[in-house]
């Protein structure tokens, strides 16, 4: 039997030996810059209700994973690539932990730290524990409602202790990114209470309680936010972004039948394991209805959040943590079975597939990720195009960008940056100033710094092919 420390310390290994090497190596890409650049904002104008990417207030996504990078950046006083990550990465260290102690009356001392390693090192958990991201932030706090609620309803306690700390990361999981994983949640929860008949636990007051503290923690936020902005643009947005992933408006027919296919490259290795579990062998009855329960719960919801039209395959990535305990559950309870043609039923071959599997994890974040910033070390075009413009403008020169949208070079510009709606709100002693392509032409023809004139220095196109051009002031 493996102790708790024990377990406790082999996470911890395995986790830093996967999701540290290399962490902060790569230039940021893709939708990192809009968790990073609103935590930069937050830090230089002190305000942490609204989220901004340039001088714009960003609707999309509450602020949660800004807030950590913020913070991250304040505890560690540094702004890198690694402060910015970490957040995510100890996210997934968190739900591991969760395995090894809250889980393990449930799972048991083997099971426990099996789904921990399962969790570690499925694809998808490597890709975006390593990013500053939403989604590994987003999964791991709606996993750690799925742990606290099922180890405690295994374990039959009190419902006030079921619903409780539950509520508290449904509530997180609401600021990270919105509701979608109540799907995910309930699915599990309507599962699991079909399977055992205790359907009053739905009606119990502490789950009321759990609602209210789950809401109440979104809207601590949420009113303030509305007040501080045009309630009706945010609104508008709001609902935007829910409908438009029921929309078909944008529909793409190759792209959408790919969906379920490529949700399950997120769970692999793993995912090969499923069709070796047998419920019959479990040998305990209620053994049996949780692994029905869980299944129902996670292909139910899988399925239906892959075809929703305008969904994409990340989407249904909460699912892993019920994954995770499910083969967990079925490697102790010796529930997987070669099919009869095989031969190979011997409880040591499952430990070496899980050996394997969890050494392939490895292999992909301690030694992958090194090896791909190595080899990619001078291909990081974000870089390239702040590196010519901190050539470009002297130190202690203000930077003023003029309506950036989003521009993930403005990360790595060492120049104090300022923001501005437009070109006519600079200053008269502006002297560097930086706008998109599309208003190049107004910044060469403007009188506004009249006898001086605008010099473009560079024009500067990043990996999404979207150009901003750098102007001087001068004689």
């Amino acid at each position: 039997m493996i102790s708790q420390p024990k377990s406790l310390l082999i996470v911890l290994l395995i986790w830093a030996a996967i999701y540290l090497p290399a962490l902060g190596s790569l230039a940021i890409k893709g939708e990192e810059g809009r968790r990073i650049l609103p935590a930069v904002r937050m830090i230089e104008t002190g305000d942490y209700i609204v989220p901004r990417v340039g001088s714009t207030a960003y609707f999309r996504k509450p602020p949660l994973v800004n807030w950590l990078v913020a913070s991250s950046f304040k505890v560690f006083g540094i702004r890198n690539e690694w402060t910015a990550r970490l957040p995510s990465a100890l996210s997934v260290l968190t739900v591991a932990i969760a395995f090894v102690t809250v889980a393990r009356a449930s799972l048991g001392p083997s099971g426990s730290i099996t789904a921990a390693l399962i969790w570690l090192t499925n694809i998808g958990m490597i890709e975006k524990g390593r990013l500053i991201e939403i989604e590994g932030l987003y999964i791991s706090l709606s996993g750690l409602a799925i742990i606290f609620w099922l180890g405690f309803v295994s374990q039959k306690r009190s419902p006030w202790l079921i619903w409780l700390p539950t509520s508290i990361f449904l509530g997180l999981a609401l600021l990270a990114k919105g509701p979608l994983h109540l799907v995910f949640f309930y699915g599990i929860v309507f599962a699991v209470l079909w399977q055992t008949k205790n359907w009053r636990l739905l009606i119990h007051p502490a789950h009321f309680t759990a609602l209210a503290i789950m809401f109440g923690i979104f809207a601590a936020w949420a009113i303030p936010f509305l007040q501080s902005t045009t309630m009706q643009v945010a609104l508008r947005k709001w609902s935007a972004q829910f409908s438009g992933r029921f929309s078909a408006s944008n529909f793409n027919f190759s792209s959408w039948i790919q969906n379920v296919p490529r949700a399950l490259v997120y769970f692999l290795p793993w995912v090969i394991l499923f069709p070796f579990v047998r419920f019959t062998r479990f040998q305990d009855e209620l053994q049996r209805r949780l692994a029905r329960a869980l299944t129902w719960g996670i292909v139910g919801p899988f399925v239906a959040v892959n075809l929703v039209p305008g969904a994409l395959p990340r989407y249904s990535m909460p699912a892993l943590v019920p994954a995770s305990w499910l083969l967990a559950m079925s490697y102790v309870g010796n529930a997987w079975q070669w099919p009869q043609r095989m031969q190979l039923g011997s409880e040591r071959v499952w430990t070496r597939v899980v050996a394997a599997f969890v050494g392939l994890g490895l292999v992909i974040g301690g030694i992958g990720y090194p090896l791909a910033a190595f080899v990619l070390r001078n291909r990081q075009q974000v870089k390239k195009a702040a590196a010519e413009i901190n050539a470009l403008v002297p130190a202690g020169e203000t930077l003023y960008a003029v309506d950036p949208d989003y521009q993930p070079v403005l990360f790595y510009v060492k120049a104090p940056l300022i923001y501005a709606t437009e070109m006519t709100n600079l200053p008269r002693d502006t002297h560097y100033f930086l706008v998109e392509t599309e208003g190049e032409h107004e910044a060469t023809t403007t009188q506004q710094w009249a006898p001086r004139r605008t010099h473009r220095l560079a024009r500067i196109t990043d990996y999404r092919k979207r150009g901003v051009t750098l102007f001087e002031v001068g004689p």
